[in-house]
């Protein structure tokens, strides 16, 4: 009889254990013999069939005795007391079949789990629900059926198991989203999308996800992502029901969406971007901004006195614009302005549900719901093609003090730009501020806009990076006591970004930074976003400059590629544009300095890598570094340590027994 005490495991290598014990299967022919069995949930199979597929066809001398042989070891470890013939491993006219009971194997107990969670979800058992999903998705040990999974008698089973793994992790974001744990859910669900990039479904959550943690524009920014890829690929167009997702997201209809169940107050887009998230715009303290906060209420008092006044806020990503946009609305509200704010972009309409791609139907829109004190009128400005629009426009904004906000300025349509350059000359004597937001203040086509603005006395205001001052500060306002080296090292983390340093402030003190440092799924999105922009070679060369070290050596990543350096400057100077790298310039200089990997992005391009991968990386950057007469010996040990089992012999020896030169 069968002892129920045996496991025998096929979610990765395939295993048998009795009593916690794995069992020695013997050489790869018998653990493929074993598996080729197994899928076949105790049917048989003939001699002269597991002859073609432990070999697939080619078969050596003595194949039909080697397989016979295997069998007879099979038995012996498998079943190793028994009295007469085998119950477990039999043969008949039909061939050999393996009776294990479905109970005793990872995939039916994966199975069970799966639909377990998914029942227990279905009733609102969310806690319960999770911990069945964790439990089936923590038995893959690796790709399902191991060493068999590219032979083709394993194909079918292969894919059938692959996509329940990926139908349990797209049911395990499902229960993060309705939990409320919308950190988790989005990289749960990147990782779908970067696994299995057709997988319609995972983009959706992914959407899903984004929406309910307050990144609508991010959720907006996935479908065009998955569009494109989609025509790119295969010629198609998204779904019905994934274009009904989309334009759900753009109306804000938490009707289709579904409302996350949450504990904690409902994040807002713009509390999203804020460092300590949890509070809004009068709460949350805004530091590092305190010269651009006084220049914007100057604009705002002068323009309440009935001067127009123009501001652009530029900044890279993440900068705080729109938390900076969010706090000037809020001031000027309270002070009796009507606000509208529009996007250059794709922008979200809660009145009509739907991309108003003019910027300037968008405030009109904004300013008439805000004067009548009523809903939006049943057709939008951008309907309205009879109507003057700069004339409506100039009319409602002469009304009374008004803020018009427009954020992503770099990606409006030029006849708004022509639109705004007009407002210049007709807004001297409103009483009217308008605020531009971009990413790029060099950007050509807006420089036209830009000189115009200039011209007419624009405030300009550039959003840095924090200092380490500045994160003292936050984490102080906080109630997070820190030393000035413990801000000074997530100052270093965040690179001073507003965005990165609030997504590690979600993270306990511990993961922030130090050796248990975490990568925050939402900054792992960004980087990953960005490496897809990138060229094949070009992400090749980031994992040669990961594996080697904060700092880019620019003549040891060209010669460990077989590169000349002229070729691969383009690819460095690509990533730079793609804000994977930086640019270190010397102090006091302006035309030296270096090329340097911040350190998130560096662990991100390092945790897309296998261990062997990175050993293989290791290894290459070794043989390079110890061909070279002045390598640092220091520089050399890390990296054949790195290497592991994959280091070059020859090296290792160079460390353990230097040459009387290195010595001197």
């Amino acid at each position: 009889m069968h002892d129920h005490s045996t496991w025998y495991s096929l979610l990765g290598p395939v295993e048998v254990t009795r009593d916690g014990t794995a069992l020695a299967l013997g050489p790869r022919q018998r653990r493929v013999l074993l598996i080729r069995l197994l899928i076949e949930d105790g049917r048989p199979v003939s001699l002269r069939q597991l002859c073609l597929d432990v070999w697939q066809g080619s078969q050596p001398t003595g194949a039909v005795s080697s397989v016979r042989a295997h069998i007879s070891r099979l038995r012996s470890v498998l079943e190793p007391v028994r009295g007469g013939r085998s119950t477990l491993l039999v043969n008949g006219p039909a061939g050999y079949a393996l009776k294990v009971p479905r109970e005793a194997r990872d995939t039916t107990r994966f199975e069970e789990s799966v639909t377990r969670a998914r029942d227990t979800m279905r009733r609102g058992q969310l806690d319960v629900a999770s911990k069945e999903i964790e439990g089936a998705l923590g038995l893959w040990r690796g790709e399902a059926l191991g060493e068999t999974a590219e032979l083709d008698f394993a194909a079918r089973e292969t894919a059938r198991l692959n996509t329940a793994r990926q139908d349990a992790i797209e049911l395990q974001a499902t229960i993060l989203i309705k939990q409320g744990d919308l950190e988790r859910a989005i990289g749960v669900a990147e990782g779908l999308t970067i696994s299995a990039p057709l997988r319609e479904s995972s983009w959706a959550l992914l959407m899903r996800a984004l929406y309910g943690a307050g990144r609508s524009v991010e959720a907006l920014r996935q479908y065009e992502r998955f569009r494109t890829f989609l025509a790119q690929e295969l010629g198609l167009d998204p779904s019905p029901g994934l274009s009904d997702l989309h334009t759900a997201i753009l109306r804000h209809d938490t009707r289709v969406l579904g409302e996350p169940h949450s504990t904690g107050p409902a994040v807002t887009l713009a509390s999203a971007t804020l460092p300590g998230a949890e509070a809004g715009p009068a709460d949350a303290p805004l530091v590092g901004r305190s010269e651009e906060s006084a220049r914007l209420t100057a604009l705002l008092r002068a323009a309440g006195a009935g001067r127009g006044q123009w501001a652009v806020v530029s900044g890279e990503p993440g900068s705080g614009k729109t938390r900076l946009l969010d706090q000037v609305s809020a001031w000027a509200e309270q002070a009796g302005f009507a606000v509208a704010r529009a996007s250059g972009g794709q922008a979200l309409s809660e009145s009509h549900g739907i991309s108003l791609v003019c910027p300037a139907a968008q405030l009109l829109d904004a300013l008439r719901r805000k004067r009548s004190g009523t809903g939006p009128d049943d057709t939008p400005a951008e309907a309205r093609p009879d109507e003057d629009r700069l004339a409506a426009l100039v009319r409602e904004l002469n009304r009374g003090p008004a803020l018009c906000v427009v954020d992503d300025l770099d990606w409006a349509p030029p006849d708004f730009h022509d639109l705004l350059r007009r407002l210049t000359a007709l807004l001297r004597d409103a009483p009217v501020a308008v605020v531009c937001a971009l990413r790029n203040a060099d950007d050509p086509a807006a420089s036209g806009l830009l000189a115009e603005l200039a011209r007419h006395g624009a405030t300009r205001l550039h959003l840095e990076p924090l200092s380490a001052a500045d994160v003292g500060e936050l984490l102080a306002a906080r109630g997070e006591r820190s030393s000035a080296e413990e801000a000074a090292a997530l100052h270093r983390r965040a690179e001073g970004n507003p965005f990165t340093l609030g997504e590690l402030l979600k993270l306990p003190p511990d993961r922030r930074v130090g050796p248990a440092a975490q990568v925050p799924a939402a900054v792992r999105s960004v980087v990953q976003a960005r490496l897809a922009e990138l060229s094949a070679p070009a992400r090749t060369m980031l994992t040669y400059a990961a594996a080697d070290g904060p700092h880019l050596d620019i003549g040891l990543l060209a010669d460990v590629q077989g590169m000349a350096r002229d070729r691969l400057l383009p690819l460095i100077d690509a990533a730079v544009t793609a804000r994977v790298l930086v640019w270190d310039t010397d102090p006091g200089q302006c035309d030296t300095g270096r090329y340097r990997f911040p350190e998130l992005a560096r662990e991100v391009v390092l945790g897309t890598l296998t261990p062997s991968s990175r050993q293989l990386l290791h290894a290459a950057l070794a043989r390079e570094l110890a061909a070279r007469e002045d390598t640092d010996p220091e520089r050399l040990a890390r990296q054949l340590r790195a290497a592991g089992p994959m280091a070059p012999v020859s090296d290792q020896d160079r460390i353990r027994h230097p040459s009387p030169d290195q010595g001197r």
